[in-house]
Parts: structure tokens; sequence; C-alpha cells
């Protein structure tokens, strides 16, 4: 199963977040806007990405909601019809949250750098190294670590858990 080494942190001006990491980056950010639908799910968390094209990905991910570089395994599944599996989601499962943002996604070496705009929430940067076949989880936080320091990352800023969980404890 795929896995991720993840950071999430909350960010007061992404503009300066974002020139550090134009100066490390491989190649111009893709911008994408999407709308995340989260289902019940007794075992990590399911989402259903909707891009802005009309295509989608169900997205299955389980990671623990701790602050620091943490392993996150994940399965995804490319949709051509996402309001078609939306709805029978829902009636499936039902939805909890939905989460919009705008995001810049940049690519350091193998680490997927997105600097996030969440409707509701404020400004973010994630990264997720990409853990390559043989890697160990300690080697990926080390490179999670490092990048942390290049950008200016502070540990006192990082976020526990997801976005969904965030707009959650926002109304109630």
């Amino acid at each position: 199963m795929p896995a991720n080494i993840e950071i999430k942190a909350f960010v007061d001006d992404l503009a300066v977040v974002e020139e550090k990491v134009r100066a490390e980056a491989n190649e111009p950010p893709e911008i994408l806007h999407q709308e995340d639908v989260f289902f019940s799910c007794p075992v990590g968390r399911l989402k259903l990405r909707i891009f802005e094209s009309g295509r989608g990905e169900l997205i299955w991910y389980r990671r623990s909601d701790e602050a620091g570089p943490n392993r996150s395994e994940y399965t995804i599944s490319p949709t051509n019809d996402p309001a078609g599996l939306r709805t029978t989601l829902a009636h499936a499962l039902g939805e909890t949250a939905i989460v919009r943002k705008s995001r810049s996604v940049y690519l350091i070496e193998q680490t997927r750098v997105h600097l996030d705009q969440v409707e509701g929430l404020g400004t973010f940067v994630e990264l997720e190294v990409v853990l390559e076949e043989g890697q160990s989880d300690d080697d990926g936080i080390r490179v999670a670590e490092k990048l942390m320091e290049t950008l200016g990352i502070d540990r006192e800023r990082l976020v526990e858990c997801a976005y969904a969980d965030l707009l959650a404890c926002r109304t109630t």
C-alpha cells in the first residue's frame, strides 16, 4: 500500500512560504480547485475529491491525529463520475463534511508541497514525502524535518487533524 510521511501547518503569510518553496521546487506549481466530500468510515477516512474539470478521486487514508511528521497509508481510485459516486456513497455511508480549497502543488524532490487556501479555515502548508520502495518511515521523517527547516515551518504551527475535523470544531 502506498505511504507518505506528512505534516500540515497553519501559515500566516502564504506568499512568504511560497517564495521559499519556489526556490526549492523542481518545476512550476499545478493550481487546483478542489471539493473534498468526507463520508462515514469505520477505519481511517474516506473522501471524494472533486476537481473543477469534472473528474474525481475516491481516497481512503489512515494516519494518526498527532502533530508532526506522521505516516499516512492511502489508496486512490479515479472516477469520471464523481457526482454519481457521491450520491451512492452519501446514501450508503452518509456525508460528514465538505472541504473546499484552492491548492498550489509543488514538487521538491520526493515531496509534494501543498499550499492551501481552505474556505472557512485560512492558509496552510502540507508536506507529503512519498516513500520510495525500501525507504523507512525514519528516512521520510528526516526528509520532512529538513524541508520544514528550509521552509521555516514552525513545529508550534503543526496541525494534528484533517481539515474536515478543523471545520467541525468551528461549527460546534
